[in-house]
């Protein structure tokens, strides 16, 4: 199954966006209660998610993030995971593996669940949480990070993170990460060089902060025309292909070859 590469987030204390966001045409939709919300306004808002959830009933896109194990928000947070139309949780400020697996544990088969890695304390533990039994993805708070780490720019200065969150990833066989938000809501310029560089450094999705941003990260992370026409006379030179030596564009095709090519031509549908 081809994983998703549109990730939005909802302040979910604004219930008349949520509808507007599944519209969006994002693979998932995360309706917020941590940063998106303040203080005095996250049962509020809890109160108003629940609502909306129990009318809208099961919806494999819809995921939630609740507030950080720490918080005194945590537990009632997480009773809204029984509701049907949760498909999945999201958990902030992840950093150690044993909050992760017990949340695993109070979830339903079905659902997913995310780690946010916002934090140096949660880069240090990363194959530890990457290894919980049961979690769906790797998702990178860029930001949050940042002033975590007194890194004062989120572009290449996270690389060798974005790298290790590759790694991670693979290691424990979970899909690509999801990397950090864009701010700027209105530059579509500077939102696809960051899905470019995103992918560089092999990242598969990307958190957005507004519906105008979901088309630009769905087609960052989809092949380019070059690359499908590339994997295609990779593919077609191996089914025409006799024994011996295949090359493609003058290059020999091995077995990563090949595997790449599928898994471009994957991803096309």
């Amino acid at each position: 199954m081809k994983a998703a590469s549109s990730y939005l987030f909802v302040p979910g204390e604004r219930a008349e966006r949520f509808d507007k966001a599944l519209a969006s045409g994002a693979d998932r939709v995360i309706l917020d209660l941590e940063d998106a919300v303040l203080p005095d306004a996250k049962t509020r808002a809890r109160d108003t998610l629940h609502d909306w959830l129990e009318q809208h009933g099961a919806d494999s896109r819809v995921l939630v993030r609740i507030n950080g194990v720490d918080t005194p928000w945590h537990e009632d947070d997480l009773r809204l995971a029984a509701l049907p139309g949760v498909a999945g949780i999201m958990l902030p400020k992840a950093e150690r593996a044993s909050d992760l697996a017990h949340l695993r544990a109070s979830l339903r088969d079905s659902q997913t669940l995310y780690a946010l890695i916002e934090t140096v304390d949660a880069v240090v533990r990363l194959r530890d949480i990457a290894a919980v039994q049961g979690l769906s993805r790797l998702a990178f708070g860029s930001f949050d990070f940042c002033s975590d780490a007194g890194i004062g720019d989120d572009r290449a200065p996270l690389d060798p993170i974005r790298t290790q969150l590759v790694i991670e990833s693979r290691h424990a066989r979970l899909p690509a990460p999801v990397d950090g938000v864009t701010l700027a809501i209105d530059d579509e310029a500077t939102l696809a060089a960051d899905v470019s560089h995103a992918r560089r450094f092999g990242m598969g999705a990307k958190l957005c902060i507004h519906p105008r941003q979901v088309d630009t990260v769905k087609r960052g992370f989809l092949p380019t025309d070059s690359e499908s026409a590339w994997a295609r006379r990779v593919l077609d030179a191996i089914a025409n292909g006799s024994a011996g030596a295949i090359a493609v564009d003058g290059k020999l095709v091995d077995r990563p070859v090949v595997e790449r090519a599928r898994a471009i031509v994957a991803q096309l549908g």
